[in-house]
């Protein structure tokens, strides 16, 4: 903060609505503390936004100033990108208001939601959005990057349910970005991430799901390994859409539903959600528990908001991360035989290695329908490495690099741009693919300063 006068900052608390919180008040540190502990930034003034009027005085104030600006959502990106040093970092973490339309199937939300707040609110009315599979992640950033979990083979992914979004962008304006105002700033907003401004509202088209759904965990031990993932690909190849099965591969952490015996050890996990009758999933399912012998099983009819929470202990804030993903168009065996391996390696015991099968309703978009273009990917990997010591780190980190690497070979290009780390800002072109010429067109017209640039970022033409 450079520069900034004592009487420019006194001016900017005087007429914004929210908090402004500076280094030396004392929930300084509170207020800046985001999911990966890796991320230790820190900004020069943090201005907690209340309403849109806040985030277009916020943004006003950085770009008068020539401050670097970060965006600070749900907290959850990998690469904590809601946190600068010495800049001004707009939280929206305070705006969490959801307003659902049963009637209509439509959902108001705003941008400091996490997935929870947004489930809440829908699961009333037995309607939900697609979403991503831990419920503290925010909203915001999830759609912004495009959005997938347990629903997304069904209902697409959540970008592909975004109806409109109300917009500040870099030059203050408010601007309603739909398909039939601003679409090429829509088409935009769709997977290329806080590039292009700072949605205040999210609108989402809702679909009738649960309450309750078919949902829970077959556990293998890891020695049957090649079995349960060679069969998982196959099964899931043709698995109807209603119907989504993870693999995670990790040591087990110690579930009442699982031997002693197998607590720390490594296994292998299949994570089931069928979104239709609990009855016709009961029978799709069963041959998943044939792929071998498993060691424990806890699979049932719960409400959805309680399989969306189900992952939320083992990602709890606080912990160090680190992430590395690829994309899939189909799972070989060379890099099923280069999973197992390095899961049979893994450097702590909360680390882990999934694949998340989605496919279907993801695919039904052409590549160029929004700025999210991965629209070929059936599967995609994710390396999720986690630990607590700083001491660790080069190891842990070396460790997802190295397998990152040896299953590049048998991946198809792109990535999932949610899940790009802070060290991987030359995979953003290569990740965007066909959309990233017209993306940088787009930067062009709204952010021809790149002003929203602690992002990953897309550099204006």
């Amino acid at each position: 903060m450079k520069g900034l006068q004592q009487s420019q900052v006194d001016s900017f608390k005087a007429e914004f609505g929210g908090d402004v919180i500076l280094p030396q008040d004392s929930n300084y540190d509170e207020v800046r503390q985001i999911w990966n502990a890796m991320i230790d930034r820190k900004p020069g003034m943090i201005a907690r936004c209340t309403s849109a009027e806040d985030v277009v005085k916020a943004v006003n104030f950085g770009r008068e100033h020539e401050l670097l600006i970060s965006v600070r959502g749900g907290g959850h990106n990998i690469a904590g990108k809601a946190l600068c040093d010495d800049g001004l970092m707009i939280d929206l973490s305070l705006m969490k208001q959801v307003k659902v339309d049963p009637d209509k199937r439509l959902a108001l939300v705003e941008p400091g939601c996490t997935l929870e707040d947004v489930d809440a609110a829908t699961q009333k009315h037995g309607l939900a959005v697609p979403v991503g599979i831990n419920s503290t992640t925010g909203i915001a950033g999830l759609t912004l990057g495009g959005g997938f979990g347990w629903l997304s083979r069904k209902l697409g992914m959540t970008i592909d349910n975004l109806v409109s979004a109300n917009v500040v962008t870099a030059d203050g304006r408010q601007i309603l970005a739909s398909q039939a105002n601003e679409p090429e700033l829509f088409w935009g907003l769709r997977g290329g991430g806080g590039n292009f401004g700072i949605v205040t509202q999210f609108e989402f088209k809702l679909h009738s799901v649960g309450p309750d759904v078919l949902s829970g965990l077959i556990v293998f031990p890891f020695e049957q390994a090649k079995s349960v993932i060679s069969q998982f690909v196959n099964f899931t190849a043709s698995a109807p859409d209603d119907l989504s099965v993870w693999m995670v591969a990790r040591k087990a952490p110690p579930l009442p539903f699982l031997p002693e015996s197998v607590h720390g050890k490594e296994v292998i996990v299949l994570a089931i959600c069928y979104a239709g009758d609990p009855a016709d999933g009961e029978k799709l399912i069963a041959p998943l528990r044939q792929f071998g012998t498993p060691v424990g099983e806890h699979v049932g009819v719960q409400p959805l908001v309680a399989w969306q929470q189900a992952f939320d202990p083992l990602l709890t804030p606080g912990s160090r991360n680190y992430w590395k993903s690829h994309n899939f168009t189909q799972l070989s065996e060379a890099a099923i035989d280069t999973a197992i391996e390095y899961a049979g390696t893994l450097p702590t015991e909360q680390c882990e290695i999934f694949i998340a099968s989605i496919g279907c309703a993801t695919c039904l978009p052409a590549a160029d329908a929004m700025a999210y273009s991965a629209r070929d990917a059936q599967y995609v990997l994710n390396v999720h490495v986690r630990w607590e010591s700083a001491d660790d780190d080069k190891r842990c980190i070396a460790w997802a690099r190295e397998f990152f690497d040896k299953t590049k070979p048998f991946a198809s290009g792109g990535a999932y741009i949610n899940f790009l780390t802070d060290d991987e800002s030359e995979r953003t072109e290569s990740a965007y693919g066909e959309t990233y010429g017209r993306l940088r067109q787009l930067k062009k017209q709204y952010d021809p300063n790149n002003l929203f640039r602690v992002n990953q970022n897309i550099k204006p033409a």
